[in-house]
């Protein structure tokens, strides 16, 4: 998939594509369904299918001080656009000047002379321009000026539930990761470096990697089953977020125990699945009694990891089953 980073000109090679254009935080199942219809529209036109999105979250531009949950940094977001089998992204600096462009001026632009779209899909609830008073319907009037088609997709849920980031942010914050995937179509995850730890949990009998959170990932604190990629590889592991009240701390971190797994992944990157949430968190008064119940944690971890590796539902959608590794293939 070919990145650009938008700077008003493209390459001329780029230009014409069919683009959805959005945030795209999470590339949950609503946003899949409008980067489908621009597919679709692409391969019946004999062009190119890309996406248009915006960097930093427009949140994170008009309220730098306080924390946004973030549910996928942009390394992953592309990452999952890629899988999705797009052609091309274009990552449009959300700036002072992007903020102030009027509807008119974002569409002739932006749209337009920049991007030279062919073709735009959005969600419903799209808006765009200074204040966000740009509607679909506008664009649409513009594009049959400016010599681009656009095209609305209907919101995209299960019963009276419409699919959005905002629903899946809350899913996380109150534990309820398996809803989340189902919204996402993908369970959930974190990508980091793994953390030099104090050590507390190899002198318990767990030895664990040690994630920081970056602020505003507002999971629920508590113990999860989990599974951690690395190098090809999948794991499955119960783990820890939250602040380790046992010890006085008071930074949320994730922590991971791996299932059967000899060594350390110091310095490594890795990426966390979060499967199920099993308990709150809560204190001990002294380390046995925490070790004990991680002994009770990670055999609930390994029954919830066997009945997923039986029965993934995930991979009954595409970016589940493009996410999931194949350990007969892989060894994992």
């Amino acid at each position: 998939m070919d990145v650009v980073r938008f700077r008003r000109e493209v390459p001329p090679s780029l230009k014409g594509a069919v683009l959805a254009i959005g945030n795209f935080d999470g590339v949950h199942r609503g946003h899949q369904a409008v980067l489908a219809e621009a597919k679709r529209i692409a391969a019946v036109e004999g062009l190119r299918a890309g996406a248009v999105l915006f960097d930093p979250h427009p949140r994170e531009f008009f309220e730098p001080d306080k924390p946004f949950f973030r549910l996928t940094p942009l390394p992953l977001k592309l990452e999952l656009l890629e899988a999705f089998g797009l052609d091309q992204a274009f990552v449009i600096d959300f700036n002072a000047e992007l903020a102030g462009l009027s509807a008119d001026d974002f569409a002739t632009d932006v749209v337009g002379k920049g991007l030279g779209a062919s073709h735009i899909v959005v969600g419903h609830d799209f808006t765009y321009g200074k204040g966000r008073t740009g509607s679909v319907e506008q664009l649409a009037a513009l594009g049959r000026v400016l010599g681009f088609g656009v095209d609305v997709v209907a919101p995209v849920g299960m019963g009276d539930v419409v699919f959005s980031s905002s629903k899946i942010r809350d899913h996380l914050r109150q534990g309820e990761v398996r809803e989340a995937a189902e919204q996402l179509g993908y369970w959930w995850r974190v990508r980091g470096q793994v953390e030099k730890g104090a050590g507390r949990g190899k002198d318990l009998g767990f030895p664990t990697l040690n994630l920081a959170l970056t602020p505003g990932q507002g999971i629920r604190h508590g113990i999860y089953a989990m599974r951690v990629f690395h190098d090809g590889r999948r794991f499955g592991a119960a783990g820890y977020v939250g602040p380790r009240p046992t010890f006085g701390e008071d930074r949320p971190v994730l922590e991971a125990y791996l299932l059967d797994f000899a060594g350390d992944l110091y310095g490594e990157e890795v990426e966390v699945e979060l499967l199920a949430f099993l308990r709150p968190d809560q204190t001990f008064t002294d380390g046995p009694s925490l070790a004990a119940q991680m002994g009770k944690d990670v055999e609930a971890a390994r029954v919830v990891l066997g009945r997923i590796e039986a029965d993934d539902k995930m991979r009954r959608f595409p970016l589940g089953k493009a996410l999931a590794l194949d350990c007969q293939e892989t060894g994992c």
